[in-house]
């Protein structure tokens, strides 16, 4: 399936509009040659930190397959639908929600999800500052500031949305002081620095940055957490070839804890066989929402 870059933002209801891909000239150049082009999402917070990190474990992955690779790592997570929406990438680690999108305007598939902490799911949380006392989500912070991440995020804007619909019954542009489109780091630091009342996130993120000394333990605390969600999803495009995707699923899942330790980032432990379905609750809220609609339709 072709589709232009404006194709896809139309698609998804403008949803996307406003996203910035970072090495948007370098994806470019990539079309071009026969290596493997992989892109990954805002994990860290620059695009420098998460190249850096992730290297080793796509590096890993094209050694395997006898390939050299491109990586690219995009500014927000609706870059990286973008990306994927418009052959421009051949792997991409993919946030639940970026993928959905994609998937359901192009037909990428989910081949394997993230084990964190030997864990396949994690959770959304909205944190405060220190201060704020709240007995009762989400009464009682009606009429202060939240800053939600942006569209394309999963924790950061997908799931509180759908909550506020669905679960609490509120409009969170009217109940609260509202924005939206930082990343998960800008919502830590924000709420940390007194910025904000509130702001969205995950409860990966968090760790990762007071483990890294970006934000310290009691500069915020959780005051909401959502139910398990699927974590991050390894994404080929629906015309991938079959076998290469077949290897890269084996290489994948037969990644041991201690290959895990040396070519991923702290806490994640390895990845299991998924597929769309295990994406489902993430469907769902972006249907609840108006945000896709089923392929077909």
């Amino acid at each position: 399936m072709s589709i232009s870059r404006r194709d896809f933002i139309q698609g998804t209801g403008s949803l996307l509009a406003g996203s910035s891909l970072m090495g948007a000239a370098t994806l470019a150049g990539a079309a071009q040659s026969k290596k493997l082009r992989i892109g990954v999402g805002p994990l860290l917070p620059t695009p420098e930190d998460t190249k850096k990190a992730y290297a080793p474990f796509f590096e890993h992955i094209a050694k395997q397959l006898g390939m050299e690779f491109d990586l690219v790592a995009t500014t927000d997570w609706a870059g990286m639908a973008v990306a994927m929406g418009s052959g421009q990438l051949d792997l991409a680690w993919m946030g639940p929600w970026g993928y959905i999108i994609a998937n359901s305007i192009t037909g990428c598939r989910a081949i394997a999800t993230a084990k964190y902490d030997e864990k396949p799911t994690y959770q959304a949380i909205i944190i405060a500052k220190p201060g704020i006392n709240v007995k009762k989500f989400p009464d009682d912070t009606k009429g202060m500031s939240i800053s939600f991440a942006d569209l394309g995020s999963t924790s950061g804007w997908l799931i509180p949305s759908y909550y506020a619909q669905e679960v609490w019954k509120i409009d969170p542009k009217t109940y609260w002081k509202y924005s939206e489109g930082a990343t998960h780091a800008a919502n830590e630091i924000a709420v940390s620095s007194g910025q904000v009342d509130m702001a969205t996130d995950f409860d990966r993120n968090r760790t990762a940055m007071i483990e890294g000394g970006k934000v310290a333990a009691d500069a915020n605390k959780i005051i909401w957490t959502s139910a398990p969600l699927p974590n991050d999803a390894i994404v080929v495009p629906s015309d991938a070839p079959a076998d290469r995707t077949a290897k890269i699923q084996k290489i994948l899942t037969s990644l041991t804890l201690e290959q895990a330790k040396g070519l991923l980032p702290n806490h994640y432990t390895g990845f299991i066989a998924s597929n769309h379905a295990y994406y489902a609750p993430i469907e769902k809220a972006g249907l609840a929402l108006g945000k896709i609609k089923r392929r077909g339709k």
